[in-house]
């Protein structure tokens, strides 16, 4: 269970069943229409996002607050960085 439920989301990003680059391409897409500071999270299958997202958050600066696997799903909690 996450310490960030659903109700203090701004957006979900929805990966399941994208396999490497398209998840990450569409991580980038769906940060830039979050709010400065707005929580997102990433439901992705594609095992390689558990290296490319924390890896994409470290480059881009944004914080990643949890990453977790459930049922075959790798979940991962992103605040935005500051503008």
């Amino acid at each position: 269970m996450s310490l960030y439920p659903d109700t203090l989301l701004d957006d979900t990003l929805d990966a399941s069943g994208l396999n490497c680059p398209e998840p990450v391409m569409m991580l980038h897409n769906k940060v830039r229409d979050l709010p400065s500071g707005g929580l997102l999270k990433v439901i992705a299958t594609d095992p390689s996002t558990r290296r490319d997202i924390p890896k994409f958050c470290v480059f881009l600066g944004h914080e990643l607050l949890e990453q977790a696997e459930e049922a075959g799903k790798y979940l991962y909690w992103i605040r935005k960085k500051a503008d």
